[in-house]
């Protein structure tokens, strides 16, 4: 067991409280609410010369997803602000108050009043880290990981591959643009579908470290088996012009993560109907389905193939900028 999953052991050890579900979920049900929380790390969810308008986005992105991925109606969010010394070029504050228009503007979009938070200092040199707490208020019926059913679809919101595929460009080139690069930035979390597909899925989650890790983890908490089929995968236009459709490119938009789409386990036939009600533009496909058995089976075209060595993201400093290598 690597040093990550021995913490996660830990804490589930602690968190005794009903509340908590013994950490298998990414959010915490209490009283009628929903709290999520969510961290990103300079040189691990972002780069040092990501524009600070866009880390504001993303991080209050993220959180909204986790509160989509439970159907739930943002309540209010509370902020861990570090404030580092200005970087080469900035004055004093510059950073911080392009990052608070960034956050601001995704609070706006989606209806998450700022109600309170904290902020420190950092020394000269740390990497920033930014926290953020999002409450939403549940619906009657809120989906977690462990409700789905052999027989179950799988369907995802959203497309898969784009954010890595734009992150790729950047190393490639810092000064690169394009839709894949800008949602990479600017993720868009899927809270109005979630809303509408909640009360008909039996388990959900949103798709941030790679569909095959997710499925994979919401297959084990439901104790079914999840199978796959690349051909299916949601990949935009952007995206294959890009990477190309061959079966590389599928693998690594299974496998890249930071995509921020929802995947729903649904009964048999009610994903196809939901799809005919579900907000203009929303893109839904259905990827696979559940099985009695366990972990994770992968088909392209109906042939078994192997899996990848990596089914998704590791938390891990994985793509820093090029001057933090």
């Amino acid at each position: 067991m690597n040093s990550e999953l021995r913490m996660i052991a830990r804490l589930a050890a602690m968190a005794r409280h009903p509340a908590a579900r013994g950490l298998t979920d990414d959010t915490a049900h209490l009283d009628g609410r929903i709290y999520t929380h969510d961290t990103i790390a300079e040189g691990v969810h972002y780069r040092a010369d990501d524009p600070p308008e866009s880390v504001g986005w993303k991080l209050a992105a993220v959180n909204l997803s986790d509160l989509a991925a439970k159907g739930a109606e943002p309540m209010g969010a509370l902020l861990s602000l570090t404030m580092a010394p200005p970087a080469e070029g900035m004055a004093a504050g510059e950073w911080e108050d392009r990052f608070l228009t960034g956050l601001d503007a995704a609070c706006e979009s989606y209806g998450l009043p700022l109600i309170g938070g904290d902020t420190i200092a950092l020394p000269a040199g740390a990497p920033r880290v930014l926290g953020l707490t999002a409450i939403g208020k549940a619906p009657a019926h809120v989906p977690t990981r462990d409700g789905g059913l052999p027989g179950d679809e799988l369907w995802v919101v959203g497309t898969l591959g784009d954010s890595m595929a734009g992150l790729a460009q950047l190393v490639e080139d810092a000064e690169a643009a394009g839709a894949l690069v800008d949602i990479y930035r600017r993720p868009v979390p899927q809270l109005a579908a979630g809303k509408m597909i909640a009360p008909h899925a039996n388990a959900m989650m949103d798709v941030s470290d790679g569909l095959l890790l997710d499925a994979t983890r919401l297959a084990m908490a439901s104790l079914c088996r999840a199978n796959i089929d690349l051909a299916h995968l949601p990949m935009s236009a952007a995206f294959t012009k890009a990477r190309g459709k061959n079966r590389k490119a599928r693998l690594f938009a299974a496998t890249g993560g930071d995509d921020y789409a929802l995947l729903a386990a649904l009964p048999p036939g009610k994903g196809q109907k939901l799809s005919k009600s579900l907000p203009p533009g929303t893109i839904f496909t259905r990827v696979g389905t559940l099985a009695d058995g366990e972990g994770l089976a992968l088909f392209h075209d109906g042939k078994d193939i192997p899996l990848p060595e990596h089914l998704g993201h590791e938390h891990r400093p994985a793509s820093p900028a090029p001057d933090s290598a």
